[in-house]
């Protein structure tokens, strides 16, 4: 009798045996199939390879799957138990006829016959099949729903006292009810039903208190609600189911609800979004329309080829939610329900790329002639009009082309950094003690008497005029070109000094006197 009735809920639906794999698409190249032999599925036909996949993914050891068969593994011993029991005598069609109408199935655990479940063990509803383009929403079936959802996990495994029921596919829904998914309607709504969901599922578990031995814990205080939603009646059938289950005091679980993470469940029920989580996109994955864009445009009859245009022509009429609408939910949704993912958090805002403040026209600073060991240097500045420095020129006369090239770009480049805010300071710390020659004694600018090259010279000199410091370790300009002798006296490198040669270094080499005979 039981196995009749387990079938009456799939008269009438088509099956059709699909080939799908049992985990999850890992993004092989066209044509390549992934490890292991493909399961055959046997599910409605309008469900497509999306639900294989789903409920081969869920029972992933069977390489051959039959769906009503797998839904009376599960279904059949909660049966035998409500029956038993007293509680119901229709359990099997009616948990049967919630699957077959893609509106609610259990968690992976019942499907998997875990012997220790997680806890807590979930129910998941798809909120779109319980409303009619005609009828609107069928509130009542909706609660029994939950109400039997709560029953069947209770009987299924009687030593949990934690239970997650929630729904899925929120963003569809409420599109589907002409909302936008950021608005404030939307989360009112949200938020509304998890209060009814959270309710009748407290008299349902306070029901089965009086048949357990299970300790009682106390049904909490609820938030409080929004005034109204956009579905008739929803705010008096939470209140009133409130009120009730404040009245009874007390209930079997600890918890009744939640958004558990059970995506091939999901899948399985025809959801195309988790949970209360908004979709990414105006398409699906396979490219075509994603089902809240085609309810969108379906409400306002627009056609695709029409927002196509528009889309074309600079307006899209199918712009996703905002980023932040997603965690606007969760904080809406939080003090509703007991189990709840992680909050979607917002992606860190890229640093915003530096302006370049760009120097007045005419300015003031000033040029200061040095000569470094014989070679002669100029170094020029350039000021913004509150005095702050913003570019430095350097001119050389007796070097090279390839070095005055290298000096003069080193010039620009600092220059550059100057007026994209690079703090002089840190200039400063960078290149004083830097060391090759030219160095040694400083001629013509009091404040620096000694430099270990001429970049070193450049920035002492910036250091005293611009920034009032006096305070940088005096230069020990021998060790320009004696790196490696006389380490312990020469001046230390910023930030570490060097490491102390591995080979010793050469001596130096002495000037050699010729007698010169003068007959």
């Amino acid at each position: 009798m039981t196995q009749q009735i387990s079938h009456k809920s799939w008269h009438g639906i088509r099956q059709f045996p699909f080939s799908a794999r049992g985990e999850p698409d890992r993004g092989e190249p066209d044509g390549c199939e992934p490890d292991g032999p493909a399961a055959r599925v046997n599910l409605p036909v309008s469900w497509g390879q999306q639900a294989a996949d789903a409920l081969a993914a869920l029972l992933p050891a069977r390489l051959s799957l039959d769906i009503i068969a797998a839904a009376n593994a599960w279904i059949a011993p909660i049966a035998a138990r409500a029956a038993g029991a007293g509680v119901s005598e229709t359990m099997t069609a009616e948990l049967h006829g919630l699957l077959a109408a893609r509106r609610g199935a259990p968690g992976a655990a019942i499907w998997r016959d875990e012997a220790e479940p997680r806890a807590p063990l979930s129910f998941v509803f798809n909120l779109s099949t319980f409303l009619d383009e005609g009828l609107g929403f069928d509130l009542a079936g909706f609660g029994n729903a939950v109400a039997l959802a709560v029953t069947a996990l209770t009987l299924a495994a009687p030593s949990a006292h934690r239970l997650a029921v929630g729904f899925t596919d929120l963003h569809l829904f409420v599109t589907r009810l002409g909302l936008d998914y950021d608005s404030a309607e939307a989360r009112d709504l949200a938020v509304t039903l998890a209060a009814y969901v959270t309710a009748r599922a407290d008299l349902a578990s306070s029901a089965l208190l009086a048949r357990g031995t299970a300790p009682g814990y106390a049904i909490p205080t609820p938030a409080a609600l929004p005034k109204t939603t956009v579905l008739p009646g929803l705010t008096e059938a939470a209140l009133a189911a409130q009120r009730e289950a404040a009245a009874l005091g007390t209930r079997r679980h600890e918890a009744v609800n939640g958004f558990p993470a059970e995506p091939e469940v999901e899948a399985l029920l025809g959801a195309v979004t988790t949970g209360f989580l908004p979709a990414t996109s105006a398409l699906d994955d396979s490219g075509g329309l994603h089902p809240w864009a085609r309810a969108w445009l379906a409400l306002r009859q627009i056609t695709p080829e029409a927002a196509l245009a528009a889309a074309i022509a600079g307006n899209n009429l199918l712009a996703p939610p905002k980023l932040g609408a997603a965690s606007a939910m969760h904080d809406a949704l939080k003090p509703y329900m007991s189990v709840m993912p992680a909050r979607p958090e917002l992606p860190a805002p890229a640093p915003a790329a530096p302006t370049r403040e760009t120097l007045p026209a005419r300015r003031t600073g000033y040029t200061q002639k040095a000569t470094i060991g014989g070679h002669k240097l100029f170094l020029s500045t350039g000021e913004y009009g509150n005095g702050r420095l913003g570019e430095i020129f350097i001119a050389l006369h007796k070097e090279g082309s390839a070095f005055r090239g290298l000096m003069d770009a080193f010039a620009i480049a600092v220059s550059l950094g100057l007026q994209h805010g690079v703090r002089l300071e840190d200039f400063v710390e960078a290149f004083t003690f830097t060391r090759f020659g030219p160095a040694g004694a400083v001629e013509g600018d009091p404040a620096v008497l000694q430099t270990t090259s001429m970049i070193d010279y450049v920035f002492r000199n910036l250091a005293v005029n611009y920034l009032g410091s006096h305070s940088v370790a005096p230069a020990n300009p021998e060790a320009a070109d004696t790196i490696g002798e006389g380490a312990a006296d020469r001046s230390p490198l910023l930030p570490l000094d060097l490491p102390e040669p591995r080979f010793p270094a050469p001596r130096e080499r002495r000037r050699a006197f010729k007698l010169v005979s003068g007959q």
